[in-house]
């Protein structure tokens, strides 16, 4: 039936002018009309573009424009959006009715195209001609998939077919899929671990996939016993949310047999297999448009993987000065290969052959975003290597951890502080929902200070006694945060990735944001509201903007 109803999408694709090679972007919720669109492009050898069906206004526009689209396929329960964004109707604007969430259609504008719909239940269920990707090359862009995002505009990342089906036929053999598994998904589909990991993979095995249209920490549970789901794609703040509901006589009850993901941290690692018995838990590390990437296969606690011998692989780390925010260079002028402990950016030999799918590096539709990520001359006259952003650092065994985004490890009191270690501390705290921790530029003083952005739980109340004093028990003097913002709301992406950019221009400037502020307070061994006398009495100056 999906192929069929693949088929359908990619006969109107036709009808309305869409041939191989074009861009049509998409943007629905997690629901079977998903896949219908996604395959149906697929089909004719047109590429298809996510989009986060969260953006509006610049951020919407920016992503129709670095696609190229030539189309937006658009889910009734998406609209708003695009509404709000008065603009997109510059683009022909296709509308895919929702029954679950239906809005007054006599009141839509002319502009969005209600005859889509119809026009795809009328069409053949039979297989568009195969010609249409006669031309079509492994290599060719299947997919467009934005990255999170998390500190401005984000970029639209290419993805292949080799790379894609590659991505599946590596983690069925991985994780040794077969036809009675059964994955759930809770993370957007235009997200790329779903859109790749859990399709691509489920597709290569011939498993099942149980999709959510939205993470709920409440049905979390129901749904994994209810469809006896075997395979759990997690980010690590989802486990975080699960853990802190309270632990339940049942919570072992389950056919989970292993899970995949990212961002999982040592603490919430051991208390996850502490709460829900022990399973396989595949840590990785990469990104959408990653060209190396490390996964723990053997359930080492807090690693992304191991890498046993680096001269085999593509993968570096080259060692990086947190204070200058620079690469340690040698004598000759090159990168250096971290030691065991040192913590360093990842990076990955990027592989220019056409008959090796590895290693390759893809890029952006932007040129100028790919060249940005690429570095020259590292080890050798003319190399080139990715750089992926991130800091990790490995053992004398060989298992990677991450470390940190470049940028969000701040030096504090002559001190590096480490934002994930900082929130890893914290993030079990009585009450808390989540916590963003980020540095703040303050005037005269070298580095930056912490501060913590916390959302309670509903019916909690922030206690900045019980705050401080939990976290001076857990964290060294300088890593304690010197300010922290009560929010209402959490700024994050929708894949659970915490947004830090806004609330760093803010810094510890109440005229800026309505948040209740405080401010460390350690003779009172609390976190005083704050004033200018308690700035004054921490000795720091008024905040006075980012560079």
């Amino acid at each position: 039936e999906v192929d069929e109803r693949a088929n359908q999408y990619a006969h109107t694709f036709l009808a309305r002018g869409i041939q191989p090679g074009d861009v049509c972007a998409m943007a629905l919720e997690n629901r079977p009309d998903f896949f219908f669109c996604w395959f149906g492009l697929t089909k004719i050898g047109a590429v298809t573009a996510f989009i986060n069906y969260h953006l509006k206004g610049r951020a919407l526009l920016h992503a129709l424009e670095a696609t190229a689209a030539k189309a937006v396929v658009i889910g009734e329960e998406c609209l708003d959006s695009f509404l709000e964004t008065e603009q997109t109707a510059d683009y022909p604007r296709w509308l895919v009715t929702d029954s679950e969430n239906p809005v007054d259609r006599s009141s839509l504008p002319d502009s969005l195209d209600q005859t889509f719909q119809d026009q795809v239940m009328a069409a053949p269920r039979s297989r568009p001609d195969p010609a249409l990707r006669a031309g079509i090359k492994a290599e060719d862009d299947m997919l467009y998939i934005f990255t999170s995002g998390t500190t401005g505009l984000p970029k639209a990342a290419k993805y292949s077919h080799m790379r894609w089906m590659t991505s599946g036929d590596v983690m069925q053999v991985t994780l040794e899929v077969s036809p009675e598994d059964v994955f759930y998904c809770c993370l957007p589909l235009y997200h790329g671990a779903a859109a790749t990991s859990v399709t691509s993979t489920a597709l290569a095995a011939g498993a099942a996939i149980v999709f959510r249209r939205k993470f709920s920490a409440s049905q979390f549970w129901t749904d994994v016993r209810g469809n006896r789901v075997s395979i759990f794609q997690y980010i690590g703040e989802i486990c975080r949310y699960l853990l802190n509901k309270p632990a339940q006589p049942d919570d072992r009850n389950h056919n989970l047999r292993c899970m995949l993901g990212a961002g999982l941290s040592r603490d919430v690692w051991s208390r996850w297999v502490e709460r829900c018995g022990e399973l396989d838990i595949f840590e990785g590390w990469g990104a959408t448009e990653a060209n190396a990437a490390t996964l723990n296969v053997d359930n080492r606690v807090g690693s992304c993987g191991r890498v046993p011998f680096w001269d085999k692989t593509n993968l570096r780390l080259l060692k990086f000065d947190i204070e200058s925010q620079t690469h340690v260079r040698d004598a000759a002028g090159r990168y250096v290969h971290c030691q065991p402990g040192e913590v360093g950016e990842a990076v990955g030999f990027i592989v220019d052959h056409p008959e090796i799918g590895a290693g390759r590096f893809e890029g952006y539709t932007s040129t100028e975003a790919t060249e940005k990520k690429i570095l020259r001359h590292v080890f050798a006259e003319n190399d080139a290597w990715w750089a992926s952003g991130d800091l990790l650092r490995y053992d004398e065994d060989g298992y990677c951890y991450f470390v940190d985004r470049i940028g969000d490890t701040f030096r504090w009191k002559s001190e590096n502080v480490s934002t994930l270690e900082v929130a890893d501390a914290l993030g079990d705290f009585p009450g808390l929902e989540l916590i963003n921790i980020y540095g703040v530029l303050v005037p005269g003083h070298e580095g930056r200070a912490g501060m913590a952005a916390v959302l309670m739980q509903p019916g909690q109340r922030f206690d900045p006694q019980a705050f401080h004093a939990f976290a001076v028990e857990r964290l060294p003097h300088y890593a304690v945060p010197m300010f922290v913002r009560v929010s209402a709301m959490a700024d994050m992406t929708t894949t659970f990735k915490l947004r830090k950019i806004d609330l760093q221009r803010q810094g510890y400037d109440p005229a800026l944001f309505s948040d209740p502020l405080y401010i460390k307070d350690d003779a009172a061994g609390s976190y005083a509201p704050f004033s200018a006398e308690a700035l004054a009495r921490a000795g720091l100056p008024p905040f006075a903007g980012e560079l």
